[in-house]
């Protein structure tokens, strides 16, 4: 039996995707901005508990102990697109950016290199570019949250590595269009892989988990702009 979707979820929905086009324009170049630069209209929170506002014209996420994942997704889904961003993040604060990404209702499954892959219901799931401050050094690298891992680490990669800049601003140039994923950190190239498993899905902005005895730490990111292609 097809569900029906009751009027005042429609209403919702349209005023919401009303508020992103109003304060989210496209320039002459046709970028799009993902922040308003004074609220998370456009946003929705999912997975854990951090805590997300904005200051400054930054969307500021501040961990909090003993919480899974959090995620800041975009009620929009993209397919083809080049995003571009800059961010800092507090050393010990690992951190990404969704790409093409979903959150379901109930359990999914599927298989790759015959292996089935389990999703929980409410597990963010999807392609992430990395931010990782630690001595590793793959912030630019291109991981699977909640599904198959590492896709394109940078361990042979020492250039993006040593791109890396601690305690400042740095800067993502991130192209997806159709089965190919590139990304840039600091326009040294980063990533570079062919994917197809998911086509289009929503943009997101990780803080990770932390333990119960660490102390509050944040992640910043603005010029947050994307090109639809």
């Amino acid at each position: 039996m097809k569900k029906l979707i009751p009027p005042l979820f429609l209403i919702l929905t349209t005023a919401t995707f009303a508020l992103f086009a109003e304060d989210n324009k496209a320039d002459s170049g046709g970028w799009i901005p993902l922040c308003d630069g004074r609220t998370l209209d456009g946003w929705i929170q999912r997975g854990g508990k951090a805590k997300y506002h904005v200051e400054d014209g930054q969307i500021v996420g501040t961990s909090v102990p003993n919480t899974g994942n959090s995620f800041l997704c975009t009620t929009r889904h993209f397919t083809n697109f080049v995003l571009e961003l800059e961010f800092k993040v507090d050393g010990g604060l690992n951190s990404g950016v969704q790409l093409r990404s979903h959150c379901f209702d109930e359990p999914t499954e599927f298989e790759w290199q015959g292996k089935k892959i389990k999703v929980p219901a409410g597990r963010v799931h999807g392609l992430q570019v990395e931010i990782d401050p630690s001595d590793r050094a793959w912030t630019g690298g291109v991981y699977e949250e909640g599904a198959r891992g590492w896709l394109n680490d940078l361990k042979a990669n020492d250039a993006a590595r040593k791109a890396f800049r601690a305690g400042e601003w740095n800067r993502f140039h991130i192209e997806c269009r159709v089965d190919s994923i590139k990304t840039w950190l600091n326009d040294v190239p980063a990533a570079d892989l062919k994917d197809s498993r998911v086509s289009s899905g929503f943009i997101a902005l990780q803080v990770h988990g932390v333990r119960q005895n660490e102390k509050p730490m944040k992640v910043r990111f603005r010029n947050l702009r994307l090109k639809e292609q």
